[in-house]
Protein backbone atom coordinates (compact mmCIF):
# COMPACT_ATOMS: atom_id res chain seq x y z
CA UNK A 1 0.00 0.00 0.00
CA UNK A 2 1.37 3.51 -1.20
CA UNK A 3 0.64 6.33 0.46
CA UNK A 4 1.30 10.19 -0.42
CA UNK A 5 2.72 12.01 2.72
CA UNK A 6 2.81 15.82 2.90
CA UNK A 7 5.98 17.38 2.57
CA UNK A 8 5.42 19.95 5.34
CA UNK A 9 3.72 17.64 8.05
CA UNK A 10 5.48 15.45 10.04
CA UNK A 11 4.87 11.46 8.85
CA UNK A 12 4.06 11.05 12.94
CA UNK A 13 2.04 13.99 12.94
CA UNK A 14 -0.59 12.56 9.75
CA UNK A 15 -0.69 9.05 10.56
CA UNK A 16 -2.27 10.69 13.99
CA UNK A 17 -4.50 12.66 12.22
CA UNK A 18 -5.59 9.88 9.66
CA UNK A 19 -6.41 7.89 13.24
CA UNK A 20 -8.56 10.68 14.24
CA UNK A 21 -10.16 11.11 10.68
CA UNK A 22 -11.52 7.39 11.23
CA UNK A 23 -12.26 7.94 14.94
CA UNK A 24 -14.54 11.25 13.59
CA UNK A 25 -15.66 9.17 10.39
CA UNK A 26 -17.27 6.44 12.68
CA UNK A 27 -14.82 3.82 11.69
CA UNK A 28 -13.17 3.58 14.19
CA UNK A 29 -15.84 3.25 16.94
CA UNK A 30 -14.87 3.13 20.86
CA UNK A 31 -13.38 -0.49 22.27
CA UNK A 32 -12.02 -1.09 18.71
CA UNK A 33 -8.34 -1.99 18.19
CA UNK A 34 -6.17 -0.02 16.45
CA UNK A 35 -3.87 -1.83 13.95
CA UNK A 36 -0.55 -3.07 15.50
CA UNK A 37 2.49 -0.71 15.26
CA UNK A 38 4.20 -3.78 12.95
CA UNK A 39 1.36 -3.56 10.80
CA UNK A 40 0.94 0.01 10.52
CA UNK A 41 4.42 0.31 9.53
CA UNK A 42 4.67 -2.62 7.09
CA UNK A 43 1.41 -1.34 5.04
CA UNK A 44 2.77 2.13 5.04
CA UNK A 45 6.32 1.23 4.44
CA UNK A 46 7.55 3.67 7.40
CA UNK A 47 9.67 3.29 10.46
CA UNK A 48 7.72 1.36 13.33
CA UNK A 49 8.90 4.40 15.37
CA UNK A 50 7.32 6.46 13.16
CA UNK A 51 4.14 4.70 14.51
CA UNK A 52 4.72 4.52 17.95
CA UNK A 53 5.28 8.11 18.14
CA UNK A 54 2.06 8.85 16.52
CA UNK A 55 0.07 6.36 18.36
CA UNK A 56 1.57 8.15 21.88
CA UNK A 57 0.25 11.45 20.69
CA UNK A 58 -3.28 9.67 20.47
CA UNK A 59 -2.27 8.01 24.48
CA UNK A 60 -1.76 11.59 25.60
CA UNK A 61 -4.99 13.06 24.35
CA UNK A 62 -6.36 10.40 25.99
CA UNK A 63 -8.11 9.23 22.42
CA UNK A 64 -6.57 5.68 22.57
CA UNK A 65 -4.96 3.58 25.90
CA UNK A 66 -2.51 1.19 25.80
CA UNK A 67 -3.83 -2.67 27.25
CA UNK A 68 -0.97 -4.13 28.30
CA UNK A 69 0.17 -7.04 25.77
CA UNK A 70 -3.27 -6.63 24.10
CA UNK A 71 -2.41 -3.37 21.99
CA UNK A 72 -4.08 0.04 21.55
CA UNK A 73 -7.94 0.80 21.86
CA UNK A 74 -10.71 3.52 21.07
CA UNK A 75 -11.14 4.63 24.49
CA UNK A 76 -14.56 5.77 25.74
CA UNK A 77 -15.61 9.04 24.42
CA UNK A 78 -12.85 9.94 22.35
CA UNK A 79 -15.33 10.85 19.13
CA UNK A 80 -17.08 13.04 21.62
CA UNK A 81 -13.85 14.44 22.99
CA UNK A 82 -12.39 14.79 19.28
CA UNK A 83 -15.81 16.31 17.68
CA UNK A 84 -15.60 19.21 21.00
CA UNK A 85 -12.00 20.04 20.34
CA UNK A 86 -12.20 19.82 16.25
CA UNK A 87 -15.41 22.54 16.23
CA UNK A 88 -13.96 24.76 19.29
CA UNK A 89 -10.15 24.58 16.81
CA UNK A 90 -12.45 25.29 13.81
CA UNK A 91 -14.55 28.48 14.99
CA UNK A 92 -11.31 29.97 16.45
CA UNK A 93 -8.99 29.56 13.74
CA UNK A 94 -10.45 28.33 10.83
CA UNK A 95 -14.01 30.33 10.61
CA UNK A 96 -13.05 33.59 10.95
CA UNK A 97 -10.70 33.74 7.68
CA UNK A 98 -13.40 31.81 6.22
CA UNK A 99 -16.40 34.57 7.34
CA UNK A 100 -14.16 37.11 6.16
CA UNK A 101 -13.58 35.64 2.93
CA UNK A 102 -17.51 34.86 2.48
CA UNK A 103 -18.21 38.15 3.30
CA UNK A 104 -15.87 39.65 0.76
CA UNK A 105 -17.49 37.67 -1.95
CA UNK A 106 -20.59 38.91 -0.92
CA UNK A 107 -21.45 35.63 -0.68
CA UNK A 108 -24.54 34.44 2.09
CA UNK A 109 -25.86 31.97 3.71
CA UNK A 110 -29.02 31.39 1.66
CA UNK A 111 -26.41 31.30 -1.42
CA UNK A 112 -24.23 28.31 0.27
CA UNK A 113 -27.13 26.18 1.00
CA UNK A 114 -28.44 26.62 -2.40
CA UNK A 115 -25.02 25.64 -4.07
CA UNK A 116 -24.74 22.49 -1.49
CA UNK A 117 -28.23 21.74 -2.26
CA UNK A 118 -26.74 21.44 -6.23
CA UNK A 119 -23.68 19.38 -4.92
CA UNK A 120 -25.87 16.97 -2.92
CA UNK A 121 -23.80 18.20 -0.01
CA UNK A 122 -26.88 19.20 1.89
CA UNK A 123 -28.12 17.20 5.23
CA UNK A 124 -24.77 15.44 5.47
CA UNK A 125 -23.40 15.62 9.06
Amino acid sequence: MTVAWNDSTPIYRQLRDRVVAMILDGVLKQGDALPSVRQVAADFQINPITVSKAYQELVDENLVEKRRGLGMYVTDGARKALLQSERDRFLSEEWPALYTRLQRLGLDLAELMAEAAKHGQEGRS
